[in-house]
C-alpha cells in the first residue's frame, strides 16, 4: 500500500481543458465542494492511481480557490500514469489525491528581480508563480521554450498578460535559448526559478553557476555511486532503533521493514514526501531537489535515495 494512503482524501474532476497538443488541464474539487488546503507557488499534488502507484502533479490554478489545477502531459514513454489522466481521468470521475506539498514555494520580494525559465510542462508551477509576482509588482520575465508553439501549454495566456515580458523558443522554428548570453547579460540581484526537462536544468545549471537559482525535476538527476559502499548504521531517535542500511536497499525500505511509519510516494527523490530531520551524522545527498545551500545545512534528507556518508546517521524518527 502507498504510505501516502493514510494522508489521501477523495476529490472529483469537474473540469478538464486541452491546453495544448498532448496536455490536458484537470480540475479537481471535493465531492461536495468547499474550501481545499491553502498552497503557495511551486506546490504539487498527488494523484493515487488504481494500482496503488502515485504520481506528482504541479498545481496551476489560483491559490485559495475551492478548485485545484494541474496540468498533464500525455507521455506514451512514461511509466503510464499521464496516459491514465488523459484515458481514464474524465469528468465526474473520483480521485484520491494527497497534498499540497512546496519544495520550490515562490513568494515574491519587493526589490527583488525575477528570472523564470519554463521547458515544455514545467510551464504548470512557473505560471502560478508569474501571477504572483504580478500581484506584487516586482520585475520578471519568461523564458519559455518547447518543441513547437502547438506543444506549449498557455503561450496566448501568458503573452496577453504579462506583454513584453514573454520570450517564446519553438524548436521548430528553429529558435534556441542562448543561456550564456542570458546569465551573461543578467541583473545583478536576479533570482532565477526554472523547471522542465532533465537537459533543460542541467544546462540552466551550469550558466547560472554562482548565481541564486531555484529548480524543480520532474524526472530524477542521474547519480554517481555512493560515498560509502558499506553498510551503515540508522539510529531512530523516536523509536529507539538502531537498523543497518546494506548497499542496495535504501533508508526507507530498512525503516519500513522494521515497522516505523515514514510518509514517501515517488521514492526517487524528486517528491519530497519523505523528508526527515538529522540530528547527526553526515548526508551523502542523492535526491533532486535540495540546492547546493540545503545540502549543505546537513539537517533533512530523503530516505529514499539519499545515504549516509559516514558510519551512522541519527534521525528524527
Amino acid at each position: 500500500m502507498n504510505a501516502l494512503d493514510d494522508s489521501a482524501f477523495g476529490m472529483v474532476v469537474t473540469g478538464r481543458t486541452r491546453g495544448a497538443a498532448e496536455v490536458e488541464f484537470i480540475d479537481l474539487q471535493l465531492p461536495h465542494g468547499g474550501p481545499l488546503p491553502r498552497w503557495q507557488p511551486g506546490a504539487h499534488i498527488d494523484l493515487l492511481l488504481p494500482d496503488g502507484d502515485s504520481r506528482q502533479y504541479s498545481l496551476c490554478g489560483i491559490p485559495g480557490s475551492d478548485t485545484w489545477r494541474i496540468g498533464v502531459l500525455r507521455e506514451p514513454g512514461g511509466r503510464g500514469g499521464s496516459l491514465w489522466v488523459h484515458d481514464s481521468l474524465q469528468i465526474g470521475a473520483s480521485i484520491r489525491v494527497s497534498g499540497p506539498r512546496n519544495h520550490f514555494e515562490f513568494i515574491p520580494e519587493r526589490g527583488t528581480r525575477y528570472l523564470f525559465i519554463a521547458g515544455g510542462i514545467g510551464i504548470t508551477p512557473i505560471s502560478t508563480m508569474l501571477a504572483s509576482a504580478a500581484a506584487v509588482g516586482v520585475d520578471f520575465r519568461l523564458e519559455y521554450a518547447g518543441r513547437s508553439r502547438e506543444t506549449m501549454a498557455l503561450v496566448s495566456e501568458l503573452q496577453d498578460a504579462y506583454p513584453g515580458r514573454v520570450t517564446l523558443y519553438a524548436g521548430d522554428e528553429g529558435q534556441r535559448m542562448d543561456l550564456a548570453a542570458l546569465f551573461a547579460d543578467l541583473p545583478p540581484f536576479t533570482t532565477t526559478y526554472c523547471c522542465g526537462p532533465a537537459r533543460l536544468i542541467e544546462a540552466v545549471e551550469v550558466a547560472a553557476t554562482g548565481r541564486q537559482l531555484k529548480v524543480e525535476r520532474f524526472a530524477p538527476k542521474e547519480l554517481e555511486a555512493p560515498v560509502l559502499a558499506e553498510p551503515f548504521e540508522v539510529e531512530l531517535a523516536f523509536s529507539g532503533l538502531e537498523l543497518t542500511v546494506p548497499p542496495g536497499r535504501s533508508i526507507l525500505e530498512v525503516v519500513e521493514e522494521a515497522g516505523v511509519l515514514v510518509l514517501s510516494s515517488c521514492r526517487e527523490g524528486t517528491c519530497g514526501t519523505c523528508e526527515v530531520r538529522v540530528m547527526d551524522g553526515e548526508i551523502d545527498h542523492r535526491d533532486s531537489i535540495l540546492t547546493s545551500d540545503e545540502q549543505a545545512a546537513n539537517d533533512v534528507m530523503y530516505v529514499c535515495v539519499s545515504r549516509s556518508a559516514g558510519p551512522k546517521l541519527t534521525l528524527e524518527l
